[in-house]
């Protein structure tokens, strides 16, 4: 389907603004909604691009009609289709910048809804690819419909699947939640889901795994098939990635489940981009958590807004990938958060771009963000992801310090384990060891350089810097036995009682002061990356008990 394909439809009645005439010969790939003023991360090349122009003020309007038209030109949209129903007409400024930067505009008037230039576009796009697909047409013409009305993957799965003799499917994540099923299907276990998903093809079967994208694999004792389901990388995660499994290969053809997976790749993005429109409550409760004096009234209509209880208890949980990428990081938050039963959750990103969530409930949050979290991990074990979940906060009043107290856990566990996915709870953190782990590195050398002084230069001439430091170490790790730290060292106790003697010369402290040791210790932990008990912290994908 062209452009000039859809302004010829009367039924429509759009009206031409601007174009050049090769441009309305171009071919459309789908349709995106969207009144974001700058929208280039959710459109997709060659789509059509439909605004009611909520974004357009008086005032500026010429700078945002610019920036958003420039957004679509990078995005490689093919035509910008502005709603009249909100300003009564669309701006010159707007038809202006769209001819600066050559993207064809038409208007939509007041009395068209959206839906039926999404559901004409559909509509002809699977009529023209008839005879390409496997599925009936019926099928094909109640898909487009329930795409147009942004229906649910459940609704999307029945009418797929429905003409079939009751076969049994699923849309799964990587972390093995299931997303939709057909009515024949019996509960799959989250564990046997992500397995299925990690696992691909057996080795029996490796032979029938074809280009086609689909695997073949062992499920339930029998040959099956999943399709990954293809969706913009830039508005789904690849936590929250659709696959679509059929557990008997035989219930459907191949060609029909890659139509139905591509009509799930279409509702996966349609789902992520109207999440995007509406994260506007959701970056006011991030702004809110940063403020340290917010209106009680005001936090809690946030809260609600966000579709949180307005009384607590509510776990606070911010997370990062090592890829840098932030809505990575809230897309696995968005997954977590998906597994935990019976609550409200909200997640985005706070002003620093740093992704949190608020989950409401208290013990059963942390339990069920620890299960999921090693299938979070293995779903991308190239690229870290790491997490800290704040104690239980009370009340609304709360979520400020447990949003701090989120972050000291996440630097606990960037540092703990910086090459593998870790998810660390603060209540965990119950010791000296494990509660620097939080500190920034930066500040922990500083403390390390300030306290252990002159020990930490290899040019004093009164003794070996690394013999008075294993001294030192092996002391403390003694509770100040001379006896057993000679012992340990193989040396004289004369030698260990003159090492010490200079070891509190150069630090200026008392060994046989409680707080004196209890800072020595402190700076030798904080040399390097603190550790449990002198060893290497071990990797880990589960949460710290």
């Amino acid at each position: 389907m062209h452009i000039e394909h859809l302004l010829r439809d009367e039924s429509l009645g759009l009206r031409l603004l601007w174009a050049d005439e090769p441009h309305l010969r171009q071919e459309i790939s789908g349709v995106t909604v969207t009144d974001l003023e700058d929208p280039a991360r959710f459109v997709r090349p060659a789509e059509v691009v439909l605004s009611g122009l909520v974004w357009w003020t008086q005032r500026s309007g010429r700078a945002k009609a610019d920036r958003f038209v420039s957004a679509l030109r990078t995005a490689g949209a093919a035509v910008l289709l502005a709603g009249e129903e909100t300003h009564g007409a669309v701006p010159d400024d707007l038809v202006e910048a769209c001819r600066r930067h050559g993207l064809p505009v038409a208007a939509v008037p007041a009395h068209i809804m959206f839906r039926a230039i999404t559901d004409t576009v559909y509509l002809q796009q699977w009529g023209e690819l008839s005879r390409h697909h496997a599925l009936p047409e019926n099928v094909r013409t109640a898909l487009s419909r329930l795409l147009a009305r942004e229906a649910d993957p459940a609704a999307i799965v029945d009418a797929a699947f429905a003409h079939l003799d009751r076969p049994v499917a699923y849309v799964l994540t990587p972390t093995g939640r299931t997303v939709a099923a057909t009515a024949a299907s019996p509960d799959l276990p989250t564990r046997d889901a992500a397995t299925l998903i990690a696992t691909g093809t057996s080795p029996a079967q490796r032979n029938s795994h074809n280009s086609s994208g689909i695997k073949a694999g062992p499920a339930l004792g029998r040959a099956s098939v999943t399709v990954p389901v293809q969706a913009d990388t830039d508005t789904v995660s690849p936590y929250e990635r659709w696959h679509l499994h059929v557990p008997d290969a035989d219930d459907a053809p191949p060609r029909m489940l890659h139509e139905i997976a591509e009509v799930l790749g279409r509702c996966q993005e349609i789902r992520a981009r109207r999440r995007a429109d509406g994260d506007r409550a959701v970056r006011e409760l991030g702004t809110l958590l940063t403020a340290p004096d917010t209106d009680k009234a005001v936090l809690e209509a946030v809260l609600r807004g966000c579709g949180l209880p307005a009384e607590g208890p509510y776990r606070v949980v911010v997370a990062e990938v090592g890829s840098g990428r932030e809505d990575s990081a809230q897309g696995a938050l968005t997954e977590a958060a998906a597994h935990v039963p019976h609550t409200g959750a909200a997640a985005g990103r706070l002003p620093d771009g740093t992704a949190f969530a608020v989950i409401s409930g208290a013990d059963a949050v942390s339990e069920a963000l620890a299960d999921v979290w090693p299938l979070l991990a293995a779903g991308e074990p190239s690229d870290p992801l790491h997490a800290g979940i704040a104690s239980p906060a009370a009340a609304p009043r709360n979520l400020n310090g447990a949003l701090s107290e989120a972050r000291y856990a996440l630097t606990s566990a960037r540092t703990t384990t910086p090459g593998a996915s870790r998810l660390t709870d603060a209540a965990s953190l119950t010791g000296l060891e494990t509660l620097l782990t939080g500190v920034p590195a930066e500040v922990r050398a500083a403390f390390s350089r300030t306290v252990l002084g002159p020990l930490l230069d290899e040019t004093n001439a009164s003794a070996s810097a690394s013999a008075l430091l294993q001294t030192l170490e092996t002391f403390l790790a003694c509770d100040g036995s001379w006896a057993r730290t000679a012992e340990a060292l193989h040396l004289h106790v004369n030698t260990v009682h003159y090492r010490i003697q200079r070891i509190e010369h150069f630090t200026g402290r008392d060994l046989s002061r409680l707080y004196d040791r209890a800072d020595l210790w402190a700076a030798l932990l904080s040399r390097e990356t603190p550790t449990t008990n002198g060893r290497r912290a071990r990797s880990s994908t589960s949460r710290e008990r």
